[in-house]
């Protein structure tokens, strides 16, 4: 009998001393109560309660928490009647305020988020609204942040998810839109013709300058090649004639040297002109010119006379 209850004792220590071994799991915070007061808070790892006496409350998870809350009704300055999705992130500093300062802290913050959104979007109208979401995100984190703080929540980020006006406002949106759009795509076709029209007058342009240009090289080409024809030619018809006059100086160079040699006297000369003579005038022309020496070389011979006599007549 003694054994048995020894047995029990033991067991029930056992049981005991588990129940008062508690593991927190990383990023999770206890908070311990002893007799129904808070005690203390129990971090990650292995923590010791003393049974009966102290008993973990609530795990807070300390980790970064995202709530997506509904669309909200909300009103801006000139009376436009929207509806707005937010989105906050936010993180909890002291559990312990957390759990014993806000009773329902995910609808306070809903709550507070929606009367917020409200006087902010209340100042602005309806384009102001649409068009200045940072603005609103970062007065509407702030207000937050302030309002949490004293729960023991940091409200990191807020974000506006959906700014939907009403329907007919949104068609009228839409059309203008539309309309934006057609005249855009009406000043780029615009701008694109013109400019189309500009390269394709500078191509002609450039055109006409080039084939200009390359029509006066062409001619300033053909006319030095027309000048360097000329002067070869020129050249040719120079030497030609000098290389004439040469063979005709050697010539009559050759004849008086013969002459000279063979002791030719005047009677003989004189016999050879008339000989001459006789040959021009039986060619076409009916005159001849003659030097006075000639003449006057020739006058001692009986023959010239006749000779000019027949010639004149």
């Amino acid at each position: 009998m003694e054994a048995f209850i020894i047995a029990v004792v033991l067991i029930f220590i056992l049981i005991i001393s588990f129940s008062s071994i508690k593991i927190i799991r990383q990023a999770n915070v206890g908070i311990v109560l002893r007799l129904g007061k808070f005690s203390r808070r129990a971090e990650t790892g292995v923590n010791f309660i003393i049974p009966f006496i102290e008993k973990i409350y609530k795990v807070v998870d300390m980790r970064e928490v995202v709530i997506d809350f509904p669309p909200q009704p909300v009103i801006t300055k000139d009376n436009v009647t929207m509806q707005i999705d937010t989105v906050v992130y936010y993180k909890i500093t002291d559990p312990v305020y957390y759990i014993f300062e806000i009773a329902n802290p995910i609808s306070a913050i809903e709550n507070l988020t929606a009367t917020t959104l409200r006087n902010i979007i209340g100042e602005l109208d309806l384009d102001e609204t649409l068009t200045s979401r940072d603005i609103i995100n970062t007065k509407l984190r702030v207000i937050l942040d302030e309002a949490t703080d004293k729960w023991g929540i940091k409200v990191n980020r807020v974000e506006l998810k959906n700014i939907l006006p009403p329907k007919d406002i949104q068609e009228a949106m839409e059309k203008q839109m539309r309309a934006e759009r057609q005249r855009r795509e009406a000043v780029l076709t615009a701008e694109g013709q013109k400019k189309a029209a500009i390269l394709s007058a500078e191509g002609e342009k450039e055109s006409t300058i080039l084939n200009a240009e390359a029509k006066k090289e062409s001619l300033m080409r053909a006319a030095e090649g027309q000048k360097q024809a000329d002067i070869l030619r020129a050249e040719g018809e120079a030497a030609a004639i000098m290389k004439l006059q040469q063979a005709k100086a050697e010539g009559l160079k050759a004849v008086f040297t013969a002459i000279k040699e063979s002791g030719v006297d005047d009677n003989i000369l004189a016999i050879r002109s008339m000989e001459a003579l006789e040959k021009i005038a039986e060619g076409e022309s009916s005159k001849l010119v003659l030097p006075s020496e000639a003449i006057n070389f020739l006058g001692t011979f009986k023959g010239i006379k006749e000779i000019m006599s027949s010639n004149k007549e």
